[in-house]
């Protein structure tokens, strides 16, 4: 009698993490702090080693400010009913809300240039947080647009920039935070889904600048056509400048401007936020 020996079954293969998604919902919410930090403090290094990715954040301000106040500023001023003093204390707060649009573009370019040189592919084959990923980008940009807006404040105030308000500007810096950070989950999204980073800058361009142009930004909206008050009028970018400057300078009502402003950067980051996770996670 012959007996037949039947082999145990092999016992499952253990899982790898998947670099496409499912990370984030086996990782709690402690070590997702821990992946940001250590992301962010990468981040920091990485700007340390490569010193010209600061120059947008240094001289944009810069440029921008003594351009605007020294081109235009004699000319829009007495339209304000003053002169250039008067341009300086309208457009500072404008240039302020300005910063956070720039900076959103370069989260998207950054990002995708992570992606062409296989950074991000490394990322997403470890075990962490697909969020941390992004938000540390955000963190680094936010504390980028922090020091854009002091030294454009330091710029302001060697020209001749009255601050009424000390916690009105703090209120304002706040204000432009957040908006630009409702801004960077665009650009994040589009750093993911776009090819090549001059994609992403020719559309950030082409966007923009009717933004930044067809607002309150730059100089007031009464002499503009009609059609274009109505744009301006529902622009996020006017209700930011407009709130900064009531914020800083006093003598305006502020409340709707600062609760549209709120308004669209919340909607946006509730919106954008989870679509750009998601288009990470699941990117080929």
């Amino acid at each position: 009698m012959s007996t037949t020996t039947v082999a145990p079954p092999a016992p499952p293969a253990r899982q790898q993490p998947s670099g496409k998604g499912g990370a984030d919902s086996r990782i709690g919410l402690r070590a997702h702090v821990r992946h940001t930090g250590a992301l962010v403090r990468r981040n920091l290094l990485w700007i340390k080693q490569d010193a010209e990715s600061m120059f947008d954040a240094v001289l944009m301000p810069i440029v921008f400010t003594l351009l605007f106040v020294y081109v235009f500023g004699g000319s829009v001023g007495q339209a304000l009913g003053g002169g250039r003093e008067e341009y300086v204390q309208y457009v500072i707060p404008g240039l302020m809300a300005m910063m956070g649009m720039n900076m959103a573009m370069g989260v998207g370019t950054g990002f995708n240039q992570d992606f062409q040189t296989g950074v991000m592919d490394r990322f997403r084959s470890l075990p962490i947080g697909r969020s941390s990923v992004m938000i540390a980008k955000i963190v680094v940009e936010m504390l980028r647009m922090l020091v854009a807006t002091a030294i454009l404040l330091v710029v302001a105030l060697c020209i001749g920039f009255d601050v009424e308000s000390v916690p009105g500007l703090l209120a304002s810096i706040g204000l432009a935070l957040a908006f630009g950070v409702a801004l960077m989950w665009i650009f994040l999204t589009m750093g993911v889904v776009m090819k090549s980073a001059q994609a992403i800058q020719g559309m950030g361009f082409l966007v923009l600048m009717p933004l930044q142009f067809g607002s309150s930004i730059f100089a007031p909206t009464k002499s503009m056509p009609g059609w274009l008050q109505a744009f301006t009028d529902y622009n996020p970018l006017s209700s930011l400048a407009d709130a900064a400057r009531g914020l800083m300078n006093g003598g305006m009502p502020i409340a709707h401007d600062v609760w549209v402003t709120l308004i669209w950067s919340v909607a946006l980051t509730a919106i954008m936020a989870p679509i750009a996770i998601h288009k990470f996670r699941t990117k080929t």
